[in-house]
């Protein structure tokens, strides 16, 4: 019997909600680990740095290994890639588990379980962004996009609040328990469904490029399209203000409160990006995508001020809920902007070089972070700090919690900064237009195509 022709359509879609519900059961599970090994480590060690280093060893692979990782991804079916992923990061947590129940486990080796567990999932994002596109039509990638972030958003919703009252009452041992559990589901979800590859070119599958040619085709990819480059830069900059205040939030928490606490507090900010979900999922997105991505930058910048009205947990709690409406905004108008204008098999490669592009500024913030905020920020508004006397001080106001305000509004204003040059260049407004849409096509497709032409 003949393959028969697999466009992306209603069978596929079924093979995708397959696969979403495995993921979004990964990643609660994942979503407690993070949030008790966040609140072990800061807990232990006390110190705002060596959380922040923490994050850094999450954050390095994403940078140096993407573009290597989508080379592969091209290179192999997806849905293994997803397989090893999964099966990698599970792993990872069984070791740090058995270190825990020994009494063995180290500050550092938490860096080193953030650092593998994320080199792993450096494989899963362009394997899952691209196998969606061969199973979602066009027309529906805003609301996919929309759905895979609603899995991000379920799991900041419920993680924190769980694993805050599950780290308080049981320990982090029945959390990395429950993580193992939500693992080995979503791997059996993979195995028990099948994603159409990609038709690729015969040029390509004749000459086998190497992994340092497949990164250089995703980085002149897009760099021979101007528009997509901007909408990087413009990302970078987003991830490099934002990101430095990453490394703040659950030290802030922890000294206004209790690790249950804090876990309301993220869950209330999940709720806020739960919400941006659902509307982006009902919605798909404006039909100008980049204006999309644009306003909420905008949106998310004029939020940072309102620290200035007060360092407090429901001042935090309110300002986390509201910016996380934007967000899945901005990354489902993103994401379905690029699965539209690239071509399905090239994905893992231009998609991991995108992901590189976007997030070399990251590591770089959570670097600066803690100097800016200990060193520079909080002590200069402090009684008889460099600014407690100046124009700034008589604004802002004196005292604890006054320097954290300033530099979170200083990072807002930075944002809208970057968001209105941004809407000043042509080509990235026009991108949407300028660039045209590709056809997605199945190797099964192709196939029966063939066959259906008498040919071969």
């Amino acid at each position: 019997m003949s393959n028969q022709p697999l466009q992306p359509g209603p069978q596929t879609m079924r093979t995708f909600y397959i696969i979403w519900i495995g993921q979004l059961v990964s990643l609660l599970g994942s979503g407690l680990t993070g949030f008790a090994l966040g609140v072990y480590v800061y807990q232990t060690t006390q110190s705002t740095t060596a959380f922040a280093m923490s994050i850094l060893a999450f954050t390095l692979p994403g940078v140096l290994f993407s573009p290597i990782a989508g080379a592969l991804v091209d290179r192999f079916p997806r849905r293994w890639m997803m397989i090893l992923s999964d099966t990698g990061a599970g792993l990872t947590t069984m070791v740090v588990f058995s270190l825990l129940l020994t009494d063995n486990l180290q500050i550092w080796h938490i860096y080193v379980a953030n650092f593998v567990a994320a080199l792993f999932n450096t494989f899963q994002w362009p394997a899952y962004s691209a196998a969606t596109t061969m199973l979602v039509p066009q027309a529906q990638l805003g609301r996919a996009s929309g759905m895979v972030q609603m899995a991000d958003a379920v799991s900041q919703l419920l993680a924190p609040a769980i694993g805050g009252a599950l780290f308080v009452a049981r320990g982090m041992e029945s959390i990395i328990v429950i993580d193992v559990v939500t693992f080995l589901f979503a791997v059996s979800t993979l195995l028990l469904v099948r994603i159409p590859e990609p038709l690729r070119t015969p040029e390509e599958a004749a000459s086998r490029p190497s992994i340092l040619a497949s990164i250089r085709l995703g980085l002149d990819y897009i760099r021979q399209r101007p528009g997509l480059f901007q909408l990087l830069m413009y990302f970078a900059g987003i991830n490099l203000f934002f990101s430095m205040l990453g490394p703040l939030w659950t030290p802030l928490l922890l000294s206004l409160g209790e690790p249950d606490q804090a876990g309301v507090v993220f869950s209330i900010v999940g709720a806020g990006m739960l919400l941006g979900t659902v509307l982006m999922s009902v919605w798909g997105g404006p039909k100008r995508r980049v204006f999309g991505v644009i306003g909420a930058g905008i949106w998310m910048g004029l939020l940072m001020p309102f620290m200035l009205v007060n360092v407090s947990i429901p001042v935090i709690a309110v300002l986390g809920f509201l910016s996380m409406l934007a967000l899945p905004v901005m990354n489902g108008s993103s994401q379905a902007l690029w699965q539209s204008k690239t071509e399905p098999d090239l994905q893992g490669r231009v998609f991991s070089v995108r992901r590189m592009l976007a997030q070399f500024t990251a590591p770089v913030a959570i670097l600066l972070a803690g100097p800016l905020t200990d060193r520079v920020f909080v002590p200069s508004l402090m009684p008889g700090g460099a600014l407690a006397d100046t124009l700034i001080g008589q604004l802002v106001g004196v005292g604890p919690g006054r320097g954290m305000a300033l530099f979170f509004a200083v990072i807002g204003l930075l944002v809208l900064a970057l968001s209105a040059v941004a809407l000043s260049s042509p080509r990235l407004r026009r991108v949407d237009s300028e660039i045209p849409n590709v056809v997605v096509k199945s190797q099964s497709e192709d196939a029966a195509l063939k066959e259906a032409l008498g040919g071969s």
